[in-house]
């Protein structure tokens, strides 16, 4: 599952719109749609959402599935 799936439900558990991820980035809604759709988030841009809707980056080993 790529980030913005995970962005999508993030923002819908908390109640939250595109609008307020663009002011987040600083940057238009439209350009935040359009990350959205084409799941281009840099990982700054990840950690940034993830801050603000309370959330956390983490990584998984592909082999034994421990998170860091």
């Amino acid at each position: 599952m790529g980030a913005a799936k995970r962005i999508k439900m993030l923002l819908i558990e908390q109640g939250k719109s595109v609008k307020d991820i663009a002011t987040v980035l600083d940057i238009a809604p439209q350009s935040v749609s359009n990350k959205l759709y084409r799941d281009s988030f840099t990982f700054d841009e990840v950690v940034k959402i993830c801050d603000y809707l309370g959330a956390d980056v983490q990584i998984v080993t592909r082999d034994t599935h421990k998170v860091f």
